[in-house]
């Protein structure tokens, strides 16, 4: 008996509802079906009684997620998506993104589709795209772990409140350290190049680009631009000070990092793997979601003098 997953967006009425169908559809068709929301891909965000949320990477798979499952259909917006990718990466599962949300940058499908869409990727018509993800670590002293998580778009490392200056050193592989001023930093994914990273005044990047970017937030110096490099270098960072600085992943995971703490990020060995339903087009998804691309003034027409 073949096996799909269904992760839902339970504060969205229209994705639990579709949830409930679409599980229905797949039980009477002969399929295993695991279904889980999208809040255990949420790692939550830490306060200052409880600095530190820590759930290993592989400890986020739901029950029954595994490497037999054919594909997860994903109900939601981009954070569902986020949290889904987390989910299922450590177990390969691919991932089929419904829209259920605004923006849906992220998403592969719209919910009147559903119907046309499922019977293609029920007989396997699909493409899978792999999308690279970040491993971000949180260590005390550079030794012991305090905090792990995936992360597909970026990590981004800050003071509080968002508009203090801060002093980051930051070591990309063998290199040797700089020292950047700035209110924070983001260091991103070919993924999330279009989303933060892209605000702070980052390039887009195509998602098969091997690389990563290391993007200051308002720096306080005009050297202290972008910075894409290959995604086989890890990236370290501190911060310069004594002050306690707030990481968050994804928009939405989190912990704070101490002085003492340094902030350890690489390409994981894990990939989020996106259904596609056609041959991935990036260009047309710039286009439609971002504008990218589009005349910005009109083109005069032939006009008949009197």
């Amino acid at each position: 008996m073949p096996k799909a997953g269904i992760i839902y967006n339970d504060v969205k009425p229209i994705a639990g509802r579709v949830a409930n169908e679409l599980k229905d559809k797949l039980i009477a068709a002969g399929w295993e079906v695991c279904a889980t929301t999208g809040i255990g891909g949420i790692l939550g965000y830490s306060n200052p009684e409880s600095p530190v949320c820590h759930t290993p990477i592989e400890g986020l798979t739901p029950p029954g997620f595994d490497a037999e499952m054919k594909f997860a259909i994903v109900l939601g917006g981009d954070g569902t998506v986020l949290a889904a990718s987390r989910l299922v990466a450590p177990c390969g599962v691919p991932i089929l993104t419904v829209n259920t949300g605004h923006m849906g940058f992220l998403t592969e499908a719209y919910v009147n589709q559903l119907p046309l869409v499922m019977e293609q990727v029920m007989a396997g018509k699909y493409e899978i795209e792999e999308r690279a993800m970040l491993a971000v670590k949180v260590l005390r002293r550079g030794k012991s772990v305090l905090w792990e998580a995936l992360c597909l778009n970026e990590m981004v490392l800050h003071r509080e409140p968002l508009t203090c200056m801060c002093h980051f050193e930051i070591a990309v592989g063998h290199h040797a350290p700089v020292d950047i001023a700035a209110d924070g930093v983001i260091v991103s994914t070919p993924t999330g190049s279009t989303a933060y990273s892209l605000s702070a005044g980052g390039p887009v990047v195509t998602p098969g680009v091997p690389v990563l970017q290391l993007v200051p937030i308002c720096p306080h110096s005009l050297a202290s631009r972008a910075l894409v490099f290959a995604d086989t270098e890890t990236v370290t960072i501190s911060s310069a000070s004594t002050d306690r600085l707030v990481m968050v992943v994804d928009g939405n995971a989190g912990c704070y990092v101490f002085p003492e703490d340094q902030v350890q990020l690489g390409r994981s060995q894990y990939s989020a793997r996106f259904i596609r339903l056609q041959s991935p087009e990036f260009f047309r998804i710039l286009r439609e979601k971002l504008g990218w691309g589009l005349p910005h003034i009109a083109k005069p027409t032939s006009v008949e003098l009197p």
